[in-house]
């Protein structure tokens, strides 16, 4: 017959040892994700530093072409579609998370990656086509100072997609653990940052700058 008073008096050590182990992680994650903020906010600076300075060279040619000349707005509007969907799918990616579906997390990270890939692949076919066209960067100021910008933030996405598949291994690995949550939590913020980022220079860049 079990001894049911040991097995109650064991449930309260039990108990407090899981809310030591709680408390212990709870200061890490908070730490992390203040961190990390700290960064995106670092980033914010660099960004709007970026977008002064476009908005200052943004028409200074040196008679070179225009953005109405080199800007192609159907092809960036599918750029723009590719990665605010994929701001969409990161976000399933999450709920996923919070839902302790590992399959769900990683299919749905497998979509973001696709659909950031295809966004930087297009960008790069971009800046391949107005290269040919003798429209790089030592053209002008406005040129100059639109693939330092645009060129900034495809390397995010880049590093974006390099985390993705960081996680995706991980996820595989390790599971949906305490750390994994943490650096998914951090991800998303990432990511979501970068399509603020692209929303306005899709709007102050291309809309404006062809006009």
């Amino acid at each position: 017959m079990p001894d049911d008073t040991a097995t109650l008096s064991y449930k309260p050590f039990q108990i407090a040892h899981e809310s030591a182990e709680a408390a212990a992680v709870a200061p890490a994650e908070s730490s992390t994700v203040l961190g990390f903020w700290i960064y995106l906010m670092s980033d914010c600076v660099i960004f709007a530093v970026l977008f002064a300075c476009f908005s200052v060279l943004g028409r200074e040619y040196a008679g070179g072409p225009t953005g109405h000349q080199l800007f192609n707005l159907g092809y960036v509007g599918v750029e723009t579609a590719c990665l605010l969907l994929s701001s969409f799918t990161c976000g399933m990616a999450m709920l996923a998370l919070h839902s302790g579906s590992r399959a769900g997390v990683r299919l749905w990270l497998g979509v973001t990656f696709l659909l950031g890939a295809l966004f930087v692949g297009m960008e790069m076919r971009e800046f391949s086509h107005m290269l040919g066209d003798q429209a790089g960067p030592g053209r002008s100021a406005f040129l100059s100072s639109f693939f330092t910008l645009v060129g900034t933030h495809g390397l995010h996405v880049t590093a974006g997609l390099v985390w993705i598949a960081v996680m995706m291994a991980q996820v595989t690995v390790k599971g949906l653990n305490a750390p994994t949550h943490t650096r998914l939590m951090c991800f998303s913020l990432f990511w979501h940052f970068l399509d603020i980022v692209w929303v306005g220079v899709f709007s102050v860049v291309y809309l404006i700058g062809s006009t």
